[in-house]
């Protein structure tokens, strides 16, 4: 690791977090506001960093601490300017930043190593699982750090799901549209979906 790579991996990392978080708060929350009215917590039914957390610590291992670290405190300090230096806001930054790297970890320690190699494909699926995972772990421990009740512990399990996945969905198909305009033979464009 040199600091050559790392930054580079920074940036990309936290300006992903922040696009995800700013579509998140800026654009679905007002929309899930409108459809659910009565839902009283905080939480987004959609966060989309949650994938961006997972999908950074699969692919950087433990340097998507420090990838993610930039992103996840300017979104606390967003939210509680400098009240993000209360200890409980610092807890939550640090299972924000820690506990996808070190899910990734564990699961390799007993055996499931999903890292990416060459010559060995993806398994989403099994990347959507550990997903689950780090957010049954972040769930708790996050509300736990911030004081937060059970409404706000399933409405982040439920974002967190369904962000990975629709951020996984949204990638998958942005590569796939990528692939397709790349040259065939013969210089020729390859069309359709």
């Amino acid at each position: 690791m040199t600091l050559r790579t790392l930054i580079p991996e920074i940036s990309v990392v936290s300006l992903a977090y922040l696009a995800a978080f700013i579509v998140t708060f800026e654009i679905l929350m007002p929309v899930q506001a409108l459809f659910f009215p009565e839902f009283s917590s905080r939480a987004s039914l959609l966060f989309l960093p949650h994938g961006v957390r997972v999908l950074s610590a699969w692919l950087l291992g433990w340097r998507s601490v420090l990838a993610l670290l930039p992103g996840v405190v300017i979104v606390f300090v967003y939210f509680a300017g400098l009240g993000a230096l209360a200890p409980s806001r610092l807890a939550g930054i640090a299972i924000a930043v820690t506990v996808p790297a070190a899910c990734f970890y564990l699961l390799r320690r007993i055996g499931w190593d999903l890292r990416p190699a060459p010559g060995r494909n993806p398994c989403w699926i099994c990347i959507m699982t550990a997903g689950l995972l780090i957010s049954f772990f972040t769930s708790p421990l996050t509300n736990y750090a911030l004081g937060s009740g059970l409404e706000d512990y399933v409405a982040y399990l439920i974002g967190d799901v369904f962000g990975l996945f629709f951020l996984m969905l949204i990638l998958m198909l942005i590569f796939r549209l990528l692939r397709r305009s790349e040259p065939g033979p013969a210089g020729r464009h390859c069309s359709g979906l």
